[in-house]
């Protein structure tokens, strides 16, 4: 039976205001893992491998995922 790692989530600066209340949060400290959540869903919680994450901060990054509003 494996065991769920324990996920130390981070938001960025920017969502640490008490103004906003709803950001993603990441979870570093498990080797090989990137872990995502809402922070309005912190239960569910998506995990990646490093390089999935690289890829996918790529894409941002380059504009692949920009949203017109």
């Amino acid at each position: 039976m494996s065991t769920i790692p324990e996920f130390e989530f981070a938001s960025a600066a920017a969502c640490r205001d008490a103004k906003v209340n709803n950001c993603p949060e990441v979870a570093l400290n498990v080797p090989g893992v990137v872990a995502l959540r809402d922070s309005e869903r912190p239960d569910t919680i998506v995990t990646m491998t490093v390089g999935q994450w690289a890829t996918l901060t790529d894409a941002v990054k380059a504009g692949e995922f920009d949203v017109t509003v």
